[in-house]
């Protein structure tokens, strides 16, 4: 049986596209997996993939403590190599961040196949640096191609977990009504400045009839301040399949994987980009999808701003009954979702890693 180790960690834009393959390839392959101890991974990827921890960081800073940095890299790739001789790995498959460094370093060690998927528009520094030392290099964005120098990147698109891709119910507690349904989602990690925007929004959209759903994440201070039959905020679901199926609109960050999962689920959105998101890549994810009419982008104000409000009210125009026009802006955004969309980015990776070890 092949065997193949996983390097994915922290946020789920990096964990889900890889269990997304880790569950396309597991009936015929064994699957092992390696993160960093004290993140995501350790609450979401199941136990029969047998999770190894090992200490990985970036390369910030300068002098001593990029000295001190290199060297953890180092004891890392150690400690991943370890893991592939233990269990006879026969290839690596990374979604990019710190661990896939050591990852990368271990596979070449080893001699043996190493595919990096990239998911942003603007690829993470690890998938500047070493795509060309990778057996091959996949990308979800087409904007990706020419900023990973020494490689020939593949477009396969970002996979998503297997929920999104087969029709799932409406949850039975989001709010029952005529009027459109609208998700807000921040990202695994939540989102203040996005809930702080949203909350400004809300009351006018319920005084005109909008059903809300709000995921606000872990750190959001403000969760349940407002009270009304038409609005659930929750601070997580795994319904999120179900939502976006169901929604008129999103209002979502542009992490990669949010993106992907919007798209396959043809979900028009307002975007707002994470504005300390490293080298601006949501901004560039944002400006994949509103280029092809799937999006709207709105940049991250104050919560005393009308834009989110002005925005999502205009394309909602047609549902809330107030347009006097008899274009539908939302039905425009699906088909540019759909256009955006690649549903077998999984199958694509998997065909992948098999001719490589083959």
């Amino acid at each position: 049986m092949t065997r193949l180790l996983i390097a994915a960690s922290g946020t789920g834009g990096h964990l889900f596209p890889a269990l997304a393959v880790a569950e396309a390839v597991e009936e015929r392959w064994l699957v092992r997996w390696v993160g960093v101890p004290d993140r995501l991974e350790t609450q979401l990827v199941p136990e029969r993939f047998g999770l190894v921890c090992v200490n990985a960081g970036g390369l910030q800073g300068r002098g001593l403590t990029k000295l001190l940095q290199l060297l953890r890299l180092l004891l890392a790739s150690v400690s991943v190599r370890r893991a592939i001789r233990r269990n006879a790995i026969d290839a690596v498959f990374t979604t990019g961040g710190y661990i896939a460094a050591p990852a990368i370093l271990a596979a070449r060690w080893c001699g043996i196949p190493v595919v990096l998927h990239e998911s942003n528009a603007i690829p993470g520094r690890v998938t500047r640096l070493l795509g060309r030392f990778c057996s091959a290099v996949a990308i979800g964005l087409p904007a990706a191609a020419k900023l990973i120098p020494g490689s020939q990147p593949v477009l396969t698109g970002t996979p998503v977990r297997s929920s999104f891709l087969a029709p799932q119910a409406l949850p039975s507690w989001v709010p029952h009504g005529a009027g459109p349904l609208l998700v807000v989602m921040g990202g695994s990690q939540g989102a203040v400045g996005l809930n702080r925007m949203v909350r400004a929004a809300v009351p006018a959209l319920l005084e005109q009839g909008c059903r809300v759903v709000h995921l606000a994440g872990d750190n959001d201070p403000d969760i349940e301040q407002i009270r009304h039959p038409q609005l659930v905020e929750r601070r997580f679901s795994d319904e999120i399949p179900g939502l976006l199926q169901h929604a008129d609109l999103a209002i979502s960050r542009a992490g990669a994987g949010s993106l992907s999962e919007l798209a396959v689920c043809g979900t028009p959105a307002v975007l707002v980009p994470f504005p300390q998101a490293a080298d601006k890549h949501q901004e560039a994810n944002a400006a994949c999808a509103a280029s092809l009419g799937a999006a709207v982008i709105v940049h991250q104000h104050e919560p005393d701003q009308p834009t989110l409000l002005n925005t999502v009210q205009r394309l909602l125009g047609v549902t809330l009954g107030r347009s006097d026009s008899a274009a539908d802006p939302l039905a425009q955004m699906r088909e540019g979702m759909q256009a955006l969309a690649e549903r077998d980015a999984e199958r694509q990776l998997a065909a992948l890693l098999q001719t490589l070890v083959e």
